[in-house]
């Protein structure tokens, strides 16, 4: 859960630290003291995008710093939140918390840090996704499209596996008859691309080239054209080294005396006496004689390996000019050539456009669309039974809210193929159907205030009042039906919006009852709702500079900020009687 969060230089705020305890925590203060602020600063823990314009007036970044807790998690989610701190390197405090870090900066790009170290947003997003749930006013007109409606029910019915499953065979499908159309209508074309690419494939297997061919041989090339000079430095260098073989300058006079003679000589001097010194450089020059016999070998073989025939250089030089044909042609050198080449084997392999390639990829492309047909109808008979569940969950939390005449409705159509639709396709039930991104059904949360009343598509039947209940009912929905851990926290920005009277303290009742499995924090302007909180924080701008700030009322100052709520009589004996009368009033139904 969210332990404490402190901001800096976000909006109305400069600097406000708060904490938060378990169960209902409501925020209020005047309008436009900074209450959406704190909103907003877990939007940028949760990584929603960073709006410069947030930043302070005279300040150079905003800071938003969140403190959760861990411990109430259940396995699953614990685990999953050890695998996001561990992948990023991130660390727990000394009391077993992690700290997360948002900054924002008025002329540079927004930090995010977790647990000491700097990551992305979306690895900050990936770890408060399991502890933090942030509904805020704007999520009651996204509530109004289509696809959020669509997307609310697949959570409702935990159908992600299936919307997945369904995405997937869409993509392989659409690829494919992408493939079968081009290769229909551009068969002429690809005929001939297919007999370029096998001229050129037959011309590279006819030379044969080898990988780094082209380097040696240059390398080769380049030894036979200075044959003679090579060998007469090697045979110079090897008589030097091992002089005129067998023979003995007593028999031939001519012959040069080696250097490995010499060497050897010396050293069975030196050997020969006691000084110590002299036989360690005996040893050094037994290293050197190793090391000339060495030289002397590798220039004898060396030697032996230089050509006799001239013809050789011939032969490079033809061989070379059959290389040079193919990097003119087809790369920059031969390893280009063969990566050319592989390529576009792999290339001709998609060019067949025999009349048995298109009719096996024809039946390929039917067999993935009774597939993708299939995978739709699972989709929707999962929706489908879904549909009336969420509805009666929906409209029993309405009667919870003060709304028992009022009727929820999900209903789940199927979406009808157009004309020469690209996109379509014929479902089990034989129905032909636009397969969208998401499935085959529209979804539509229809809505009556009073039994009466014809139940109408939602934009068209709820007032303000009732569209903020509409929306914390199917919140609690949602969030009690994903069971989640105690430890989450679920945030709501004035989801009491337009509502007053009975229906408020029915939402203060609610919440309550919510807060006892979850951490619920709600931003509030009505006094019937806060008065349920077990932690109640005030923002005002009674700071430096009209700058606002966060406190913790108790007692007499928490009836006092009720009474403001109540009429704007904060000081006065009236309404702090009626504050009292309102605190009374919740505290007893909780019991």
């Amino acid at each position: 859960m969210l332990a404490e969060l402190r901001i800096e230089s976000l909006g109305a705020i400069s600097v406000a630290t708060a904490e938060f305890g378990r169960g209902l925590t409501v925020l209020t203060g005047e309008t436009g003291a900074g209450k959406t602020m704190v909103v907003t600063g877990l939007h940028l823990l949760g990584g929603a995008r960073a709006e410069t314009t947030r930043v302070r007036s005279g300040a150079d970044r905003a800071a938003v710093e969140g403190r959760f807790t861990t411990t109430d998690l259940d396995e699953s989610v614990a685990a999953q939140i050890d695998e996001i701190l561990d992948a990023s390197g991130a660390e727990r405090d000394d009391d077993g918390s992690v700290i997360a870090l948002r900054t924002v900066s008025r002329d540079g790009p927004s930090r995010a840090y977790l647990g000491g170290r700097s990551v992305p947003a979306k690895s900050l997003s990936a770890f408060t996704a399991g502890l933090l749930t942030v509904h805020g006013q704007n999520d009651q007109q996204r509530l109004m499209r289509p696809d959020e409606q669509r997307a609310a029910l697949d959570r409702f019915a935990r159908a992600e596996a299936a919307v997945q499953r369904y995405r997937e065979l869409r993509d392989t499908w659409q690829s494919a008859r992408r493939d079968l159309i081009d290769r229909t209508n551009r068969a002429r074309e690809l005929a001939q691309e297919a007999d370029r690419l096998k001229f050129a494939l037959r011309e590279i297997e006819t030379v044969g080239p080898q990988p780094g061919e082209d380097d040696a041989l240059s390398a080769e090339i380049h030894r036979l054209s200075e044959l003679d000079a090579l060998r007469e430095a090697a045979a110079t260098a090897h008589a030097a080294l091992c002089g005129v073989a067998d023979a003995e300058p007593a028999e031939n006079p001519g012959a040069v005396e080696s250097a490995a003679d010499n060497l050897a000589r010396a050293k069975t001097v030196l050997e020969s006496t006691g000084d110590m010194t002299l036989r360690a450089l005996a040893a050094e020059l037994g290293e050197a004689l190793t090391v000339v016999r060495d030289v002397v070998s590798g220039l004898g073989d060396y030697l032996d390996e230089l050509p006799d025939d001239a013809g050789a250089l011939d032969a490079k030089l033809a061989r070379q000019a059959q290389l040079r044909t193919l990097t003119r042609k087809y790369a920059a050198d031969i390893n280009g050539v063969l990566a050319w080449a592989a390529e576009s084997r792999a290339r001709l392999a998609q060019l067949d456009v025999s009349e048995e390639a298109l009719a096996g990829l024809e039946r390929r492309v039917e067999q993935l669309s009774r597939e993708l047909a299939e995978a739709a109808a699972d989709l929707s008979k999962i929706r489908g039974q879904a549909a009336n569940q969420l509805a009666a969950a929906v409209t029993a939390e309405l009667a919870e809210l003060a709304m028992s005449d009022a009727a929820f409705t999900v209903s789940v159509t199927t979406a009808p193929a157009g004309d020469d639709d690209p996109a379509a396709v014929r479902l089990p039930s034989g129905a032909l159907a636009h397969a969208g991104a998401d499935g085959v059904d529209n979804v539509e949360f229809g809505f009556a205030a009073h039994r009466d009343m014809a139940v109408l598509p939602l934009s068209k039947s709820a007032s303000g009042g009732e569209l903020s209940r509409v929306m914390l009912a199917l919140e609690v929905v949602l969030a009690t039906s994903r069971k989640q851990a105690a430890g989450t926290t679920m945030v709501f920005d004035e989801v009491d919006a337009g509502v007053g009277g009975r229906a408020a303290v029915q939402i203060g009742r609610r919440l309550a009852r919510l807060a006892r499995a979850y951490q619920v924090i709600v931003v509030t302007h009505l006094p019937q709702v806060a008065a349920y909180a077990d932690t109640h924080l005030v923002v005002d701008s009674t700071g430096a500079d009209g700058a606002s700030t966060v406190r913790r009322v108790d007692t007499d100052d928490r009836v006092a900020e009720l009474a403001r709520m109540l009429a704007g009589l904060g000081e006065s004996d009236s309404g702090r009687a009626h504050a009292r009368e309102l605190l009374a009033a919740a505290h007893s139904d909780q019991i």
